[in-house]
């Protein structure tokens, strides 16, 4: 069994090719570039360097959101087409889990998190319980400070993980003190064999009806919904 791992959630751009047996390639950058140009490129250039055909795959495993808008609909819109077209399985991870996966030697709970702008992140809670990832609390979008005082009730270490985490630390620091642990630098990057190990044994989705996860409303169609709103008072 070959899995192929996408991942254009966010500025990390990952792709992995792995079996149940180890990782073959992975390809990771982290720039602020168009995933939609790239991403194509990358998936060929690995498996022609890992010597893999598509024929060979048995299944895509992409990363379901939530993070950038755009770079989540590449690669959602990818992965189901080449699993439409090979007729083979697809299965989607929150982009948060593969992120938290990296805190796997911490002891505490680990909070994986994106930024969201106007102080407001996407995070959630995860925590390894005998060598399994488990998800504490469930992946949302919410204010950085209000999350810190929803953490506060905890008595554990906290491992912050990202690359956003900086933008958002003091706030942490701030209300939680000494529980707030924040990752080191090789640590941030999500990793996209991660992404294809989770996703190794997780039932298919149905390719037709699946969907990026968002968290949020995008801002356009929120605005809409607000004038509908409006209208109907």
């Amino acid at each position: 069994m070959k899995i192929l791992a996408i991942d254009t959630s966010n500025d990390c751009l990952g792709i992995a090719l792995l079996s149940e047996e180890k990782i073959i390639g992975e390809y990771i950058t982290n720039m602020k570039k168009n995933h939609s140009v790239r991403v194509m490129p990358a998936i060929e250039r690995l498996l022609s360097d890992c010597e893999t055909d598509t024929t060979e795959l048995s299944k895509i495993v992409v990363a379901q959101g939530p993070g950038s808008y755009t770079g989540v609909r590449i690669g959602v819109t990818i992965a189901k087409t080449m699993a439409w077209s090979l007729g083979i399985p697809l299965v989607g991870v929150s982009s948060l889990a593969i992120l938290a996966a990296s805190g796997r030697y911490f002891t505490g709970v680990i909070c994986p998190l994106f930024d969201a702008r106007r102080g407001l992140i996407y995070t959630g809670l995860y925590k390894y319980e005998n060598g399994v990832l488990v998800d504490v609390m469930e992946d949302r979008n919410i204010l950085a400070s209000e999350w810190a005082e929803t953490l506060s009730s905890y008595k554990e270490s906290i491992l912050f993980i990202g690359n956003d985490v900086s933008i958002h630390k003091e706030t942490f620091k701030a209300i939680l003190r000494e529980k707030a642990i924040f990752s080191q630098i090789p640590e941030q990057n999500p990793r996209p064999s991660e992404l294809g190990m989770m996703g190794l044994n997780l039932p298919a989705a149905d390719i037709h009806s699946f969907t990026p996860d968002y968290l949020r409303l995008v801002e356009a169609e929120a605005k809409w919904l607000e004038k509908q709103e409006q209208k109907n008072d």
